[in-house]
């Protein structure tokens, strides 16, 4: 049995796909028709309009970047640096689990797997209010470790100025090329290529409802990362949890915005009311309090239940983003949870520390998403591909009558004619459809 201490009725379906609302949709769609018909102007116009920014170009020179990146902070720089070896080294161990194989199924028949890159990506970066140099590093850091030639990366200006952070680590990500341009229409511009920009086969990374959208209504021309909705959180704790440790993780959150569900699980209704009047006495303080305040309003859950088994599975039935266990026994939920975008596992381990230095990628699945998928990693920048090879004849023959018999099955008689033929030459097997010999 459950008790939900504190339980808002959300204002949207859990899986309701992100920038669901028709105004969204119809604009974006606008945006996207625009950029296709008209390229660059097209691209210039939304750019001033949204963003006041209309530069010669908005592609930064190299020379642009360096002095841009010379301008950062070096504690600034020496960060950047570090969170991306981090990243950097994970990805690459990632990387290095993925073998190409070939194996011989029967005699001479060899088949194979390879791991090929992706030509070339897109790495949208947010700005506004929280520019999200983390970003650049999980897109494009991830991308060069996995082989990808060319990463165009986007982001917008922050009220005309240069987000000189940003830059930076999109510079030392290792992005090719860098556009100081922001929205729907440099998703656009990305997957559909202009008279400036090469399209790129791959979008990724997070934005706002008009750039998911985007991504939603672009996919199939190019691939995506995910469809992303709003951040979530959810905590599993016991009676061990230190609750004012629970109540700053949750805000942490919390504070991406007034969508983002936070959610606290846990077997101590002691422990659930002085969370609760932890989180009640940090928001007045908080600095984003006008975000964080309304997503523990709208968005806030608590529920105490019997026992962690119990509470595995509730959580479960979320498959949160990110899901953090501070139990006593916290690596018991590796082997009983199944849906999870990312475990954050004990006390000394925190969702901030995946969304910005511990070298795991915090582009995750939302909205109930980890039932079907994890999140962005290496493997998303690579294309696996097989490959058949026979060289005995024999071999050959045999899979020819097999497949004549199979393609007959399904009525696919060209299908079994090419079996027939290999079949016929290499073991004299009689074409009844043809009059045709092959010399023995």
């Amino acid at each position: 049995m459950t008790t939900a201490i504190r339980r808002m009725t959300l204002k949207a379906e859990a899986g309701a796909p992100a920038g669901q609302s028709a105004t969204v949709q119809d604009t974006v769609a606008r945006i996207i028709q625009d950029v296709r018909t008209r390229g660059d102007a097209a691209v210039r116009e939304y750019s001033q309009r949204f963003d006041a920014w209309s530069p010669d170009s908005f592609r930064l020179s190299a020379v642009e970047v360096e002095r841009i990146v010379a301008s950062v902070p070096s504690q600034v720089l020496t960060d950047i640096q570090f969170v991306q070896d981090q990243i950097r080294r994970f990805a690459q161990v990632q990387r290095d689990s993925m073998r190409d194989v070939e194996v011989e199924t029967l005699p001479g028949v060899r088949l194979g797997q390879r791991h090929v890159p992706i030509v070339s990506s897109g790495a949208y970066v947010p700005g506004g209010r929280y520019p999200l140099t983390a970003s650049a590093h999980m897109t494009i850091v991830t991308a060069k470790v996995a082989g990808v030639e060319r990463v165009a990366a986007c982001t917008p200006p922050i009220r005309g100025a240069l987000p000189a952070a940003t830059i930076a680590a999109m510079a030392l990500a290792g992005a090719d090329e860098i556009y100081l341009l922001g929205g729907v229409q440099a998703v656009a511009a990305l997957a559909l290529g202009t008279e400036t920009i090469d399209r790129v086969d791959l979008l990724t990374g997070p934005g706002n409802a008009f750039v998911a959208e985007a991504k939603r209504q672009l996919f199939g021309e190019v691939g995506i990362d995910l469809f992303a909705g709003p951040t979530e959180i959810l905590i599993i704790a016991d009676d061990y949890a230190d609750p004012f440790v629970v109540a700053v993780d949750l805000l942490s959150q919390a504070e991406h915005g007034p969508d983002s569900p936070a959610v606290l699980i846990t077997t101590s209704a002691e422990l659930a009311r002085t969370v609760i009047d932890h989180v009640e006495r940090l928001l007045p303080g908080m600095s984003t309090r006008d975000m964080a305040e309304p997503a523990w309003r709208d968005h806030g859950e608590v529920h105490v239940v019997p026992d962690l088994d119990t509470a595995f599975a509730l959580a479960d039935g979320y498959a949160s983003e990110h899901v953090q266990v501070m139990t006593r026994e916290p690596r018991r939920a590796l082997d009983v949870m199944r849906h999870y975008g990312a475990l954050f596992l004990g006390e000394g381990t925190c969702v901030s520390y995946g969304d910005k230095v511990i070298g795991t990628n915090h582009v995750l699945p939302t909205r109930k998403a980890a039932r079907y998928t994890g999140g962005l990693w290496v493997g998303k920048f690579l294309r696996t591909v097989t490959y058949q090879e026979i060289t005995d004849a024999a071999a050959s023959a045999r899979l020819g009558e097999v497949c004549g018999r199979a393609a007959r099955v399904e009525l696919f008689e060209g299908h079994a004619r090419s079996g027939d033929v290999r079949a016929a030459k290499y073991a004299g097997a009689p074409l009844p459809w043809t009059d045709h010999r092959f010399p023995q």
